[in-house]
């Protein structure tokens, strides 16, 4: 058994998904030309203005300080909502992505308990807070004179979308897109939810373990995505800062050198020394003191049990009765429920399938997902394209 064998049967990482699903197309998916499986790949995390332009702190009520990141100069703004656990930064790359495609802004951010976001509460999680928050942030961003908005989610994010399009909580909505969501398997998969959370490792030893296993456990298959997101998820155990501040440290004190580390592959890793390694996997951010779990999950979304049920039910109703153009965009068909075929066949949304990716859609195929969002956009006349933009998604 190798070195790089040993060490993942040590840290428990799980194998890396089967070859051929998820993830974009090239590189992107593969992280790197060897793919999944040849050589080492970089997990090195990766600064969030490789993709956003402006990074603010917005303040509203009570003295709540929401994270917002935003790229994009003109046109109506994709306000992007991400899922339970997840952050603002799950959206990175599909905002630079789709900012080449269509003139559009793309702004998101982290929701309440979750990323750098700081809120006197951080327990109630509720869908009326959640959408609450939304409704506030994009006041308090933009004033009175709110650009047209379209409200994208993804998971608990979609859930939250929808909350806030049905109590007319942004006046200058334009559009909703809710990305693998649906009422009937969401209440469905509920039960599961604790056994999944408890399944997860509790803490890892770096940032880069952290993105190893985040790849590796098929969470997010893309790794460029996976290098800039997975960040966003967890926080310092020991002084409870988000690993984010972390990373933007380390860049003050010894900025990375320019592009990635070069791939080795297993055999030459073995000849390395301690040393040599040591000094490869720090470069980037601030090597962690001799703590097994120096950084853990930023929530626990186990105590947010109490809450589920009310961010899902009723929600295809909801979704439906929203009087704005409307996308459900899913990584299967068969997440469909019956509600929502019904409102597909009447016509009363349009939907997307992208089954070559997991649950983390956006993330998992970034490239299409911005197809996606940019035919339909151009389709309602709400962007105009870029250098000859052409759809390839016919949507149904």
């Amino acid at each position: 058994m190798s070195e790089l064998q040993k060490r993942l049967q040590m840290n428990r990482l799980p194998p890396m998904p089967p070859k051929g699903i998820g993830g974009a197309s090239g590189s992107n998916a593969q992280g790197g030309k060897r793919g999944f499986g040849r050589g080492k790949r970089d997990y090195t995390p990766v600064m969030w203005d490789a993709y956003f332009a402006t990074m603010k702190d917005i303040t509203v009520s009570n003295d709540n300080v929401f994270r917002v990141y935003e790229v994009g100069t003109e046109g109506p703004v994709c306000f992007f909502l991400h899922g339970g656990g997840f952050s603002a930064l799950s959206w990175s790359v599909l905002s630079k992505t789709l900012c080449g495609l269509v003139k559009c802004r793309c702004a998101a951010v982290d929701l309440r308990g979750h990323g750098d976001t700081t809120t006197q509460d951080e327990t109630d999680m509720s869908a009326a807070v959640l959408s609450k928050d939304v409704g506030d942030v994009i006041s308090a961003y933009y004033g009175e004179e709110a650009p047209p908005i379209i409200l994208i989610g993804h998971s608990m994010g979609g859930a939250i979308a929808v909350h806030t399009a049905h109590h007319n909580l942004v006046p200058s909505l334009i559009g909703l897109v809710v990305i693998d969501v649906v009422e009937g398997t969401a209440m469905e998969a509920l039960s599961s939810m604790q056994s999944f959370l408890r399944s997860r490792p509790p803490g890892f030893k770096s940032l880069e373990h952290a993105i190893e296993y985040c790849v590796r456990s098929g969470a997010v298959r893309n790794v460029e995505s996976a290098r800039v997101s997975m960040v966003g998820q967890l926080k310092r155990k020991d002084t409870n800062e988000p690993a984010s501040a972390v990373m933007e440290l380390s860049s003050e004190e010894a900025p990375p050198p320019p592009g990635t580390i070069a791939e080795e592959d297993e055999e030459n890793e073995e000849e390395e020394d301690d040393s040599a390694k040591k000094s490869k996997s720090s470069a980037g951010f601030k090597r962690p003191v001799n703590d097994l779990h120096q950084f853990v999950w930023r929530i626990d979304l186990s105590n947010t049990e109490k809450y589920w049920r009310g961010w899902f039910e009723g929600l295809s109703n909801l979704f439906l009765g929203c009087s704005v153009p409307k996308m459900l965009l899913l990584a299967g068909v068969d997440r469909l429920d019956k509600d929502l075929t019904v409102g597909q066949m009447q016509g009363k949304f349009q939907m997307q399938v992208l089954p070559q990716s997991g649950h983390a859609v956006h993330e998992d195929c970034p490239d299409k997902v911005a197809d996606v969002l940019a035919t339909f956009m151009v389709r309602h006349k709400v962007a105009a394209p870029k250098d000859d933009f052409q759809s390839i998604f016919p949507q149904c």
